[in-house]
């Protein structure tokens, strides 16, 4: 006996990052044995699909035009990030306070965008926090040469072993920057 409406929730439920089938089967399960928080959920679902966008500055998210970093004011500084979730752990941490661009990938509109952000900012400073990858490190490569004219400086943030991993479980590289980019105690 198979269910229409459950199948198609257990499918669409699976498109979500993370979620197998096992996993989908069991939120399925237990929304239509909830229905109250079901429909609650449902709700909030709607509501920041429609409500959330994109900040037309700086990429992060927002339920208006701009979001409430770029309308405020902030050390010169601008943190380059992969995505706006990495907005939301610096944020929420206290870890920088200057400004913020999400940049996946390079794209012209986007580099633009940025290049009148730091105009308009007085950008001194500009932090890549990147992930370790080839990729990224070409990204910022590039990012940096089409910038250098601004006269600002250029970090990124540190990269090396996390706590409490043996060397046998760190890749070469990660191993390599971690000893090359030490610093002194």
């Amino acid at each position: 006996m198979r269910l229409k409406s459950l199948d198609e929730l257990i499918d669409n439920l699976q498109e979500l990052p993370t979620i197998g089938k096992k996993s989908a089967t069991r939120m399925a399960m237990y929304l239509i044995k909830n229905k109250f928080n079901a429909l609650k959920i449902a709700n909030a679902i709607e509501n920041a699909v429609t409500a959330i966008d994109e900040c037309k500055e700086c990429g992060n998210l927002t339920e208006n035009e701009l979001c409430e970093i770029c309308m405020s004011k902030r050390e010169n500084k601008i943190c380059i990030v992969a995505h706006s979730k990495d907005i939301i752990l610096l944020e929420e941490n206290e870890i920088f306070n200057g400004y913020y661009f999400v940049l996946p990938e390079l794209d012209n509109e986007k580099i633009e965008k940025l290049i009148i952000l730091i105009k308009k900012k007085n950008i001194e400073e500009i932090i890549f926090a990147y992930t370790h990858s080839i990729e990224n490190e070409a990204k910022i490569i590039y990012l940096e040469d089409r910038l250098k004219k601004f006269n600002i400086s250029f970090s990124q943030i540190a990269q090396g072993i996390p706590m409490g991993v043996g060397f046998e479980n760190v890749d070469i590289t990660s191993l390599y920057k971690a000893f090359t980019k030490r610093v002194k105690l």
